[in-house]
């Protein structure tokens, strides 16, 4: 099992829930969240007042795959979140110990 977490732009996250669904994605969470990489945030005009946004809004999306589905949701995602602009976010990959569904107490790719 791998617990995938992606850090995309606000407004890619309907394309990629879309993307996912056809490969039986049962579940992800999803996050609202701020930060910044190579591109150190951006310039903004507000009321005719130049300022700097450091932090810019990113949606996190965190889901737990079986080994045979990481490839194909990586792609999926890697596909739906670009635009080919700085920013686009990147994908994590982490194994996953154990998962535990609280309701039935099934284990690992079961509680899935």
């Amino acid at each position: 099992m791998k617990m995938i977490t992606a850090i995309i732009k606000p407004h890619k996250l309907d394309e990629v829930r879309e993307a996912l669904t056809p490969l039986g994605v049962a579940g992800m969470t999803v996050t609202e969240v701020k930060g910044f990489g190579r591109q150190k945030g951006q310039t903004e005009i507000y009321r005719g007042a130049e300022y700097e946004v450091s932090f810019l809004p990113k949606v996190k999306v965190e889901l737990a795959v079986g080994d045979d589905m990481v490839e194909a949701v990586v792609e999926a995602i890697q596909k739906s979140a670009h635009t080919g602009k700085i920013g686009d976010g990147k994908i994590f990959v982490a194994e996953l110990g154990q998962a535990i569904r609280i309701r039935t107490g099934e284990t690992d790719a079961e509680a899935l």
